[in-house]
């Protein structure tokens, strides 16, 4: 298994997600076609985009759109503007949110986009028109029930409100529920922006129940201070745990007595990072990671947690905020030694669930207090947390095994019932 594993670590992103697919399907004694299905997407878009910029130059950037599924509902899923956006990675975050939303139990297909930009580097107006750009090369192939993009690395509300008007101009009318992860005076969901890190704490709370860990005064490291990171740590805060450690891209400050992590981003904004914090030690993300603490969170980048480092992890539960920080063998060697990891599919789906909502209220007309959001939320990360940790004991396999499990059963199910499986016409989805 480790042997697998292993190969799974040098595979990219794209081999890594089958590999895990397949991995669940044979588990489950699936029809081969199960896998053949979700091993590609049903619709991979190239384009290009054709920016005026400030100096009057024309630049022509690169994107992407994957539809991965459809087989639940419209393909979801969010668009970065990053240096380093390419289409196997496009193609794999496509495959993961299929999972996670079928985890989850939305009525969505996964789907991601991208377009190669250091964003940093453009100004606002150019920032605009490569937003407007990008809608107007793909708006054949998206609306509310057919694919629904939303924020991701280096874009934010305001970049989606540039889009869904964008749309609106080209389909001469609002269409708000094409694009999630709005501003709330156009349609976005109150509770959207910590989302993601509510997720993260209601599976820490779920995860902690069940190892017998007591939240209250429970030593907590985060690595990361982004969204995610700074709404998990902040969140988790309030619980009564004790956050010793944050970081950013910069490094860490660690104080084993504890940390109030408001006081700590207070300082990041004021100076730029989380270091230098008064009355912290400093340490490297590196170091943050092998720290002896009941819960680790990754909230920061992929491959974080590796078979190099694996073994001197010595948190008792790990939650995975980020997308991809622990490599496939580093997740057996935890397993191995008995460290449970929540894995990403499932801890960081609060974003895409509260999403869902932004999509119902836009499309019902009807908003929903952040109450009600919150309140929804914790009902469905919960009920899903639950359904995975029967899995992975029922299986004896890791969470990360047990939430594939969860998901490919339910898109085989419905495979099933729609005739996809044993049917001549099942190629053509």
């Amino acid at each position: 298994m480790v042997e697998q594993a292993l190969n799974a670590e040098m595979m990219n992103p794209l081999e890594s997600v089958r590999w895990q697919i397949r991995r669940a399907a044979d588990a489950l004694g699936l029809d081969p076609a199960v896998y053949e299905i979700l091993k590609s997407p049903l619709r991979f878009l190239e384009v290009s985009i054709p920016v005026t910029m400030d100096d009057g130059s024309v630049h022509v950037f690169t994107g992407y759109r994957s539809q991965h599924n459809d087989l639940l509902g419209p393909a979801k899923g969010g668009i970065r503007f990053h240096p380093d956006v390419n289409p196997d990675e496009v193609k794999a975050l496509s495959a993961w949110m299929t999972i996670k939303c079928a985890l989850l139990g939305l009525p969505f297909g996964g789907g991601k986009g991208g377009v190669i930009v250091d964003p940093r580097e453009l100004s606002p107006r150019e920032l605009e028109e490569l937003s407007r750009g990008y809608v107007r090369a793909i708006a054949r192939f998206i609306g509310a029930d057919r694919d629904v993009p939303a924020p991701d690395v280096y874009t934010n509300p305001q970049v989606m409100a540039w889009m869904v008007d964008e749309f609106a101009r080209i389909k001469q009318g609002n269409e708000f529920g094409v694009i999630t992860g709005k501003p709330v005076a156009i349609g976005g969901s109150l509770g959207r922006t910590e989302a993601t890190g509510r997720g993260v704490v209601i599976c820490v709370k779920e995860a902690a129940r069940r190892l017998g860990i007591d939240l209250q005064g429970a030593r907590v490291a985060v690595q990361g201070a982004g969204n995610v990171g700074s709404h998990t740590a902040t969140l988790i805060h309030r619980e009564g745990a004790r956050v010793i450690a944050l970081s950013d891209s910069h490094g860490g400050v660690y104080r084993p007595e504890g940390l109030d992590p408001r006081q700590v981003l207070d300082h990041k904004a004021r100076t730029g990072a989380v270091h230098g914090f008064p009355g912290a030690q400093a340490i490297t993300n590196e170091e943050l990671l092998e720290l002896e603490c009941d819960v680790l969170i990754p909230a920061a980048l992929e491959n974080q947690i590796t078979a190099e480092n694996a073994p001197r992890i010595r948190a008792r539960l790990v939650v995975e905020a980020a997308n991809g920080p622990t490599t496939p063998e580093a997740d057996e060697l935890l397993f191995d030694r008995g460290i449970r990891v929540v894995p990403d599919v499932l801890a960081n789906a609060g974003g895409v669930t509260v999403s869902y909502f932004e999509w119902v209220q836009n499309m019902y007309g009807y908003y929903w207090s952040e109450a009600e959001v919150n309140e929804r939320l914790g009902q469905m990360m919960g009920r899903a947390f639950s359904e995975v940790w029967d899995m992975h004991l029922k299986q004896h396999c890791s969470l990360r095994n047990g939430a594939y499990m969860v998901a490919v059963r339910r898109l085989a199910e419905a495979m099933r019932v729609r005739g996809w499986l044993g049917h001549p016409d099942a190629a053509r989805r």
